[in-house]
């Protein structure tokens, strides 16, 4: 069957010579890309002015959403810890002494030669009127006694013995908040070389210095230590019965050889 299709020159029609043949569809094709260009250009825009949603990072310690506001401390507590008890901060032993010594007390408020406590109430002198003796506490049957010269650590038995143990405890020839002792023919007990002595004053300061001694408290109950005025931080003690000024040590035997009693005259 012939074909019939009538063609464009058939009716008086001609191709349009002024128009590259396909343009429209390179039209739409660009129009559309510069439109979905647009579009993420402007979703760019979008996103980067918009606020962020997500939160900073949290530093570190600092309270959660749903925590407190404030950051609390723990406030000091009010106690604060002991010092330490005993001698200059060391804890007080038991000083190993005769059986028929007192025991030293356990805690001693002051230390002696100026270790750095408060001072202590000195305690009383022995009355005057009837005299003082000098009695040891590891040696609680032995007295100061003048022997010849010098002043030893002695048992008193004979009237003679009594009367050389006997002293009158008087102020202090240096210091009146000290001690001075006093013999029974007008002289005192005084070091010399570090040895105890008893000696007429001769009136100058170096006797007077010599002559006085300063109570401090002993860990033994009831005794004292004595403590020279003009030699700190050293000590009436006793070695082998002989009475000497020594330094003070931080010792059992120390502490038993420096502590003595007054107590009423033998004499």
């Amino acid at each position: 069957m012939p074909d019939h299709t009538p063609h464009p020159w058939e009716h008086g029609w001609t191709a349009d010579a002024s128009r590259t043949p396909g343009t429209r569809r390179l039209w739409l094709a660009g129009a559309l890309a510069i439109a979905v260009v647009t579009a993420c250009v402007t979703a760019l825009a979008v996103n980067s002015t918009a606020p962020r949603s997500e939160a900073a990072p949290r530093p570190p310690g600092a309270p959660t959403a749903g925590g407190p506001g404030l950051l609390s401390f723990a406030s000091p507590s009010g106690s604060t810890t002991a010092p330490p008890k005993g001698r200059s901060g060391l804890t007080p032993v038991t000083p190993q002494t005769a059986s028929a010594s007192p025991q030293p007390d356990p805690s001693p408020s002051k230390s002696p030669g100026g270790q750095g406590s408060s001072p202590q109430p000195k305690p009383k002198p022995a009355p005057q009127e009837t005299g003082t003796s000098v009695r040891s506490v590891n040696y609680p049957d032995r007295y100061w006694h003048i022997s010849g010269d010098f002043v030893r650590l002695d048992p008193v038995g004979s009237p003679a013995d009594r009367r050389d143990a006997t002293f009158r405890v008087v102020k202090g020839l240096a210091n009146s908040g000290c001690y001075s002792f006093a013999t029974a023919d007008g002289g005192y007990l005084r070091h010399r070389s570090f040895l105890l002595r008893a000696e007429p004053d001769d009136g100058t300061p170096l006797f007077r210095q010599d002559a006085t001694f300063c109570p401090r408290p002993s860990p033994y109950p009831g005794a004292t230590m004595l403590e020279s005025v003009n030699y700190p931080g050293r000590f009436l003690r006793h070695q082998n019965f002989q009475l000497k000024l020594a330094p003070y040590q931080n010792t059992d035997l120390y502490w038993a050889d420096s502590a003595f009693t007054l107590v009423d005259g033998l004499g």
